[in-house]
């Protein structure tokens, strides 16, 4: 119990770290496009914007994700067996039980998401029901609730926003280049010069892949950590590690999955046809790469 529990403090500092993070390339980006534009009021409408997004990522995001996901709720009644492994790993963990999902999706996966413990859900999809067994479902629902454990959702979750947010507002500036919503070039050249406009430029392009960074950086270390995590809660690392080998073998497509919610899952959800990840995706994939993890969870075995 005590591991889950041994980042919670980091991650907390890491949410506000984020945040701020977040308001401050926003509000950057917000006074270039105002210098730019001549119309110092897109400052202050980047300024209220993002504080209005980082409030709404942190009370609302994980209602976004599960909407996204087209998550349904699920009761002991309905889905007796998952609820009743959720019930008992929590009580071994020392977590409240959090409220659990269905996504309806034949490919198999999971994920937990939510601000804190207390308002934690896990969320599974209908096709990890259907192909783990019993010990392998124990050993994603040990590793989802060990998110819970550390407070990595509430990190997670909180990208799922703001990275959309910055690509947004990103490429709301681009598209305004091309549709000439900047003006007359005379009087923007006047009013900005070209050099500020080529800052604005290298922003906008930037921006998303500066936000891609901020989901990586918090993205690969957190899943080895709830690996151990889990193995360590149910004390059969194997489990988790042949559901991990289940998943990476499927080929089936997960439609609840996008760029803003991959480092959500249990497993990068990006895969080629063949099961196996292109080689360009490697650069900017959210998690470890499934050999190494069951590797790792291997070796806690001996």
């Amino acid at each position: 119990m005590a591991t889950l529990y041994t980042h919670k403090d980091s991650n907390i500092r890491k949410t506000w770290l984020l945040f701020t993070v977040f308001l401050t390339v926003v509000i950057s980006i917000g006074w270039v496009f105002s210098q730019i534009y001549g119309d110092p009021s897109l400052l202050v409408i980047a300024v209220i914007f993002s504080t209005v997004m980082s409030f709404v990522s942190y009370w609302w995001s994980h209602k976004i994700v599960l909407a996204m996901s087209r998550a349904k709720p699920v009761t002991r009644e309905n889905a007796r067996e998952l609820y009743n492994i959720v019930e008992n790993l929590t009580i071994t963990a020392g977590l409240p039980v959090p409220r659990i999902y269905i996504i309806p999706e034949r490919a198999p996966n999971a994920f937990a998401t939510g601000r804190n413990p207390e308002h934690a859900v896990v969320a599974v999809t209908e096709g990890l029901l259907e192909r783990l067994d019993r010990s392998e479902l124990e050993g994603v629902l040990a590793h989802e609730l060990s998110h819970i454990g550390n407070r990595d959702m509430l990190v997670n979750t909180v990208v799922v926003v703001l990275v959309g947010f910055i690509a947004l507002i990103s490429d709301w500036f681009l598209r305004s280049m091309f549709w000439g919503a900047m003006g007359g070039g005379r009087d923007r050249d006047n009013r900005a010069g070209g050099a500020l406009l080529l800052v604005g430029i290298v922003l906008a392009i930037l921006s998303p892949v500066i936000a891609t960074l901020m989901q990586l950086a918090i993205s690969r270390k957190r899943e080895f950590l709830a690996d151990a995590s889990g193995a360590l809660l149910t004390r059969y690392p194997e489990g988790l590690a042949r559901a991990l080998e289940k998943i990476s073998r499927d080929h089936t497509p997960l439609h609840a999955a996008n760029n803003a919610t991959n480092h959500l899952w249990l497993a990068d959800p990006v895969k080629g046809k063949d099961g196996k990840t292109h080689w360009f995706a490697k650069l900017f994939m959210t998690h470890p790469p499934v050999e190494e993890r069951v590797k790792r969870l291997r070796g806690l075995s001996k």
